[in-house]
């Protein structure tokens, strides 16, 4: 027997037998952060909640399900991975990852940690089950752990994996919110690069046939509304005569909102002026409204007084072509 004494109420004391083999299993706070990262995968997917999973992760993870599924172990970004993730599970009408058993061992800023799981999917009358277990590796950066490889050990089955595909049809009919927004994002990425490579086919493709550019901070005699594709494209018509070298994606930033069509964005022009032979540095606000992939509304901000200066403004009458 060993013995150790604890204070009880923190006024009297009293001395306790403790048997070695029945004695507490005690982890550390790096322990405690994986075996809570790990429960919050499985959490996580079931709610549905992509951008909280994505955070997870570091930027380049090992992807081997192999086991279940045959194929080749991929490195992913987490972005890919979510994106993979969120095109199927919500297809379902309801999924449960189970896990426990979860075991982990820590070197420095390096883990790795290994968890039983049972993973149910629920659609109309169907049910598939898959069971096995994770192994993951781990890293730790700036007091984060993130998974930069995760293994799945298929062991079991039950049910019938028609259901995958069911699902996956479901998930494309209905998006998720997570899927609405990278195509929310990727339409702005679009729009930004056509104007750069001067790409006016692409430009052309990034627009709703009734879509909208507001431009309430434009001078006097610029257009502050132009409404409809076609008149937006005649509306950029000179921008390749215009302009020279563009960048306006090095510094784009993306605030998501709650409508997953929606999303408020951040850059920074810099172009030259082939007319004024002056460089034009330009910041940006744009709130945009995106569907079906297809920009419906471009609600652009900027500094009126750069925008004359670039483009000569000062010095003509009439102002009726854009080459922003």
């Amino acid at each position: 027997m060993k013995y150790i004494i604890v204070a009880i109420t923190g006024v009297s004391l009293m001395t306790l037998a403790v048997n070695p083999s029945n004695s507490l299993n005690i982890t550390t706070p790096d322990e405690a952060a994986i075996q809570t990262l790990v429960e919050s995968v499985a959490n996580l997917a079931d709610r549905e909640n992509f951008e909280s999973l994505e955070k997870l992760y570091a930027e380049e993870v090992e992807v081997d399900y192999t086991s279940a599924f045959g194929g080749e172990v991929e490195l992913k970004s987490p972005q890919a991975l979510m994106t993979q993730w969120a095109s199927s599970l919500p297809g379902f009408d309801r999924t449960r990852h189970e896990i426990s058993n979860i075991e982990t061992v820590v070197t420095g800023n390096e883990a790795t940690a290994t968890a039983d799981v049972t993973a149910n999917h629920y659609l109309n009358e169907m049910f598939w089950q898959i069971a096995g277990s994770y192994e993951y590796g781990l890293v730790k950066e700036d007091g984060q752990w993130t998974i930069n490889q995760m293994t799945f050990l298929a062991e079991s089955e039950q049910g019938s994996r028609d259901i995958i595909n069911q699902a996956v049809e479901q998930a494309n009919l209905n998006p998720s919110p997570y899927i609405q927004r990278q195509q929310t994002k990727q339409a702005v990425i679009d729009f930004l690069e056509s104007l750069e490579d001067k790409d006016m086919d692409k430009f052309a493709s990034v627009w709703a046939e009734d879509a909208v550019q507001d431009m309430p901070f434009s001078p006097d005699g610029f257009p502050k509304r132009v409404e409809g594709k076609a008149n937006l494209i005649q509306h950029y018509a000179a921008w390749p005569e215009t302009s020279g070298k563009a960048n306006f994606t090095d510094e784009l930033v993306f605030y998501p909102m709650q409508d997953s069509t929606m999303v408020f964005a951040e850059w920074r022009g810099n172009v030259e002026i082939i007319p004024t032979g002056r460089n034009y540095n330009q910041r940006y606000g744009g709130l945009f409204h995106v569907v079906d992939g297809k920009i419906e509304l471009f609600r652009e901000y900027y500094d009126p007084i750069v925008f004359q200066d670039a483009f000569g403004l000062d010095e003509e009458e009439e102002i009726s072509s854009l080459g922003k």
